[in-house]
């Protein structure tokens, strides 16, 4: 058995120390028995701890209070488990002679072990007194099992709101760490990289020579990577750490300006590569017009750079049976059946991309989630598909079918 260390020790008399019900138990003990001293100590195979006291004999012994383990009854209870009853120690065969009893100077003794739901072994709940009593009576030793049994319960119960309560501490330190890591990465990573952005696009508007505009190119090119990257995390971190993507839905505006600005801002960046458009009439959808944006740009960009370099990535918005439908596909290499069981899974990298995070697809498919809808991918040698679905507000349906009425 683990020896607890003096800091288990300590918490476990002042836990034990806490519980009311305890008290109370001592204080029935002595006014039932008529004994004036009852107690309950925790023991170990080195200690004995007083955790609570009812001193009617002027003892002295207080809470924390300690007896020498050799000279305690306690310890024979604690090494066989059972308990000790004696109604009169003078008349009693095995303990008339037993050093113990006359060192302290009692007459009536009981004791019984307290035992833990888990079956450890605690300590004990005893009364002693100078003169003699009937303790061996069955009312008076089921009070005392009872009490035992009540006592190993509160002290349980007292154990596992202390570690909650240490857990919610623990808690509360974490939410405030995750507090500190999103904002230093919505502020102390973007300023930096916004100032070095808007430098870099003053100096490409200077007269420079051809290496120094490549090299001002190659700048943009890594500042977008670096802003898409730190995107990413910053919403895994809202996403993980801080309760999850938030969302600002409404149908104020249509949406299809949203898909365009994003189709025309990566065909910006893949100039060489072909980007095929199929847009339905949409109109305002009841949704966070940035974040499905968002998602149809990580879909996009994951396509365009594991799709094959001369075929078109085809995108395709459109609303059929009461859902908004996006699609996002490209020929290529088809995705590992490995893989795309856990494709939208954090940190999932493509054997293409071994210097990305892998978290894009993982919050086009939370951005989904936070809408209610659904991102599911379907991949052979032919296609890769990638497909956003969510079902429409009500009240959405029925200005479409005002309009079309009118």
């Amino acid at each position: 058995m683990r020896v607890p260390t003096e800091q288990e020790l300590q918490a476990d008399v002042a836990r034990a120390g806490r519980i009311d019900a305890i008290t109370a138990m001592l204080n029935v003990i002595c006014r039932v028995t008529k004994m004036r001293f009852a107690a309950v100590a925790r023991v170990t195979e080195n200690r004995w701890i007083a955790c609570q006291v009812r001193d009617e004999l002027g003892i002295g012994l207080e809470p924390g209070g300690e007896l020498e383990i050799e000279t305690t009854i306690c310890n024979e209870i604690r090494q066989h488990g059972q308990s000790v009853v004696i109604d009169h120690v003078a008349l009693d065969p095995h303990f008339c002679r037993h050093p113990i009893p006359a060192k302290y100077g009692f007459q009536s003794y009981i004791s019984l072990p307290i035992v833990l739901p888990d079956g450890e072994f605690f300590g004990t709940l005893c009364a002693l007194d100078p003169l003699p009593a009937k303790v061996s009576s069955a009312e008076t030793f089921g009070m005392f099992k009872l009490f035992a049994e009540l006592v190993a319960f509160h002290y349980d119960a007292q154990k596992k709101i202390d570690a909650n309560a240490a857990l919610l501490v623990d808690e509360r330190h974490n939410a405030d760490l995750r507090e500190q890591f999103i904002a230093v990465l919505g502020h102390d990573l973007r300023n930096p990289l916004a100032a070095i952005s808007a430098g870099s696009r003053v100096l490409m508007k200077q007269q420079l020579d051809d290496q120094s505009q490549d090299v001002l190119t190659l700048m943009q090119g890594c500042i977008r990577r670096m802003t898409g990257l730190i995107d990413n995390v910053l919403d895994f971190a809202r996403g993980r750490l801080g309760g999850g993507l938030s969302l600002d839905r409404n149908a104020k505006e249509p949406l299809e300006p949203t898909l365009l600005h994003v189709i025309d801002e990566l065909q910006t960046a893949w100039p060489d590569r072909m980007i095929d458009l199929s847009l339905g009439a949409i109109g305002r959808v009841d949704c966070d017009r940035a974040r499905v944006g968002q998602l149809v740009s990580n879909l996009l960009s994951n396509a365009l750079l594991h799709g094959a370099p001369r075929a078109p990535v085809r995108v395709a918005a459109r609303i059929e049976d009461n859902q908004l439908a996006i699609d996002v596909s490209n020929s290529g290499e088809p995705i590992p059946a490995a893989v795309l069981d856990k494709l939208f899974s954090p940190f999932v990298r493509m054997s293409s991309e071994p210097h990305g995070l892998g978290l894009g697809l993982y919050i086009a498919s939370e951005i989904a989630r936070a809408h209610g809808g659904t991102l599911t991918a379907t991949s052979s040698p032919e296609e890769t598909r990638f497909m956003f679905r969510m079902r429409l507000a009500a009240a959405g349906l029925e200005r479409r079918v005002r309009r079309r009425a009118g």
